[in-house]
């Protein structure tokens, strides 16, 4: 398959990558650290970070880390916060003292929280303080011992950092009140660790760097492990792809996903301390006009985004304002990209809205289209480096090209399993190596792939998975609801959103009570955005609730 694009889009290079030169996240950021040293690094608040700077910094909190917190090689640290410095801070230190990080959602509820950290073990954890309250009531069922608190703008500091946690806290009141005695703030933290000599861990590819919470192929979350052997191979595989054309030290990079998504995780985060790259940190972008701003302060060259922050950028009054001439690659994935946003986003920045394809369990690129792609085609590209793809019928026997079935990839950036789940890996890796996605998938003669339908009942939103089984839990779990079934629906901002479908036993039970009753359960994205009451739910002989009939029923 490759001959036939290759000398169409030679910059799309198929080789096997070279995972040699680095041992791991850690080594390479200290190679980066020497090469680009005083070049900027991170961004945010008004506030830069050099490379050099970010070493400094790295290596007093890893001190702390390591010598006061007393925490070992393999321990798990969870890191919850928006985009903000202390986030690389934090991650960095973590691979110098040997640690995996386990990346969560700050927005989760109690119940998502607990269960996160109960799952990893994380014995550490630092935290915003504005979900500080969150972590306040699970403490006692979790084994985490050493907590780190933070404010916003912690590492801007001077007057304006002062300025900014005052509103923060006391104008904006958007820190709840929370008690946690034996927390240690970030920059005490930071001070404490200086005291300290320090020597980085020793670390090898197949340590694991990351724990990246997905329900995977089910309703349950669980921890795809993901090691400095599988970041690394997809930072190269990354790299392969865009050679040509970003230039090492020389490139802006807007991050505006969350750093604890997997997407803005190696394709913002890691790739940009690769490439030695000004990584400017969004930590609102649902602050349009903000973000817009921020955009006309200086040409940018590389953006990444799911197709709702497309979409919102290009309906923001401003946005024609902003210098695109020096942007060189727009990378929409996590959701599919519409073609009406990609048609009209080529028009207002003349560069073409590339769609990539990836999972938690990858690392999480799979396949990218080539830079060389003139217009929004409908597809999710061409494999990256060193990864082999196939679909598969329901038998596991492999399709020909044309045919659909489920995709099936093999590569270095596949996780090694998920965490404490043997029987979960073995369901979804075979004895060969290769990776069931749960995506029905057609392979066309050219080698690109085009996603057709999900084989699970999933619902993506704004790029997030929602399973509908955890939904439904939570639904199920209200004295008033009998039985609930859960589905995804289109939506023309956020591609889906959930729908769901109760069975009241109290014929008392409003939709507003289903409503308050998720908000205490249930992050944002994965709440239910619509209801409808029925008398039954459509099931198999056996008792499954037939979500695909729910579907029907949408038309």
């Amino acid at each position: 398959m490759e001959k036939l694009w290759l000398a169409q889009y030679p910059e799309h290079v198929p080789h096997e990558v070279d995972l040699s030169p680095y041992a791991s996240l850690q080594d390479l950021f200290l190679k980066s650290v020497d090469e680009f040293g005083d070049l900027p690094a991170f961004v945010n608040l008004g506030k830069t970070l050099s490379f050099s700077e970010m070493d400094k910094l790295t290596r007093q909190f890893a001190a702390y880390l390591k010598h006061e917190a007393g925490l070992k090689p393999g321990d798990r640290i969870a890191i919850m916060m928006p985009n903000l410095l202390q986030y690389p801070v934090a991650m960095f230190a973590a691979f110098r003292a040997g640690l995996i990080v386990v990346n969560t959602n700050p927005l989760y509820t109690e119940r998502e929280l607990r269960h996160q950290l109960n799952d990893s073990g994380a014995k550490a954890i630092v935290i915003l303080e504005n979900f500080a309250h969150t972590l306040e009531t699970v403490l006692p069922d979790t084994q985490v011992e050493t907590i780190i608190t933070t404010k916003i703008a912690d590492m801007v500091g001077g007057a304006k950092g002062m300025l900014v946690n005052f509103v923060v806290q006391y104008i904006k009141k958007m820190v709840p009140a929370f008690s946690l005695p034996t927390a240690v703030k970030f920059n005490d933290a930071l001070a404490k660790g200086e005291a300290h000599s320090f020597t980085d861990a020793t670390l090898t590819q197949e340590d694991i760097a990351f724990l990246q919470y997905t329900g995977g192929t089910t309703g349950v979350s669980k921890g795809a492990t993901l090691t400095h052997r599988n970041l690394l191979a997809n930072l190269l595989q990354a790299d392969a792809w865009t050679s040509r054309d970003l230039e090492p030290g020389k490139e802006i990079f807007i991050t505006a996903l969350p750093l604890y998504h997997v997407f803005a995780l190696t394709a913002n985060a890691l790739f940009a301390v690769k490439i030695g790259a000004k990584n400017i940190l969004i930590t609102n972008p649902r602050d349009l006009p903000a973000f817009v701003k921020t955009l006309q302060q200086e040409p940018f060259s590389f953006i990444t985004g799911v197709n709702t922050l497309f979409n919102a950028l290009i309906n923001t009054p401003g946005i024609e304002k902003v210098d695109f001439s020096k942007l060189k690659i727009a990378l929409g994935g996590g959701m599919a990209v519409q073609k009406a946003v990609a048609e009209r986003w080529k028009a207002i920045t003349g560069t073409t809205l590339l769609e990539a394809y990836g999972l938690s369990e990858t690392s999480p690129a799979v396949s990218i289209n080539p830079m060389g792609l003139e217009d929004y085609n409908g597809m999710i590209g061409l494999p990256v480096s060193s990864t082999e793809v196939c679909v598969r019928d329901t038998a596991g026997n492999e399709l020909p090209l044309g045919e659909a079935g489920e995709l099936c990839v093999r590569g270095p950036q596949v996780m090694s399993g998920y965490w404490g789940r043997p029987e979960a890996t073995a369901e979804a890796i075979d004895s060969n190596g290769w990776f069931a996605t749960g995506d029905i998938a057609i392979i066309n003669e050219q080698g690109f792939i085009k996603l057709v339908d999900r084989i699970k009942d999933m619902v993506l939103v704004s790029g997030f998975n929602v399973y509908p089984n955890e939904v439904e839990d939570v639904l199920a779990s209200n004295p008033k609801v009998l039985e609930a079934g859960v589905i995804g629906v289109p939506d023309g901002n956020s591609g889906e959103v959930v729908k769901a479908y109760v069975v009241k036993s109290d014929a008392s039970l409003t939709e507003q009570e289903l409503i308050d009753w998720c908000k205490a359960e249930l992050t944002g994205y994965k709440r239910p955005k619509q209801y409808a009451f029925v008398d039954d739910l459509p099931k198999s002989n056996v008792g499954k609730i037939l979500r695909r009939e729910l579907r029907d029923l949408e038309g």
